[in-house]
């Protein structure tokens, strides 16, 4: 990759973090369909919606943190507020009863499903100009950069 296309791509990406890390799609969402919820706790509803990582893999608290990037005890309070507001529940792993697993509640799907749409019209009217074969390249590209990415 040239410099020129390499320094486009990492300003571009610093710019998309800043506008993410304000939240505001997490707020609109809130707005846009008037949910009760804070935006830390749409953050835990977003990443337990996505699974564990791996086959056999369980929800925990601990991977949640891991996903937001927080140590386990900011983890642990922000689960439980979702636990509280309903969107989350504790359930006995079926591997090992000790241990709990997360999973989504019907009104955390509801949560997930609004906040799902919000973002799809922002991104739409972000791409309202391409063509559907520059969105799918868009999308193969991306999804390409996402996976080969380590953070």
């Amino acid at each position: 990759m040239s410099e020129e296309a390499l320094d486009a791509v990492e300003r571009s990406m610093v710019k998309l973090r800043r506008g993410m890390s304000r939240q505001r799609l997490g707020r609109a969402a809130i707005r846009d369909h008037n949910l009760p919820v804070d935006v830390q706790v749409l953050h835990v509803v977003d990443v337990i919606d996505e699974g564990p990582d791996d086959a056999g893999q369980e929800m925990s608290v601990g991977l949640v943190a891991a996903r937001l990037g927080v140590d386990a005890s900011r983890g642990s309070r922000i689960v439980a507020e979702a636990v509280k507001s309903g969107y989350v529940r504790r359930v006995a792993s079926q591997e090992d009863g000790r241990r709990i697993h997360l999973e989504l509640t019907a009104e955390g799907r509801a949560v997930v499903e609004a906040t799902r749409r919000t973002r799809l019209e922002h991104f739409a009217k972000a791409m309202s100009g391409w063509t559907d074969a520059e969105r799918t390249e868009f999308a193969r590209l991306l999804a390409r950069f996402v996976h080969g990415y380590d953070g």
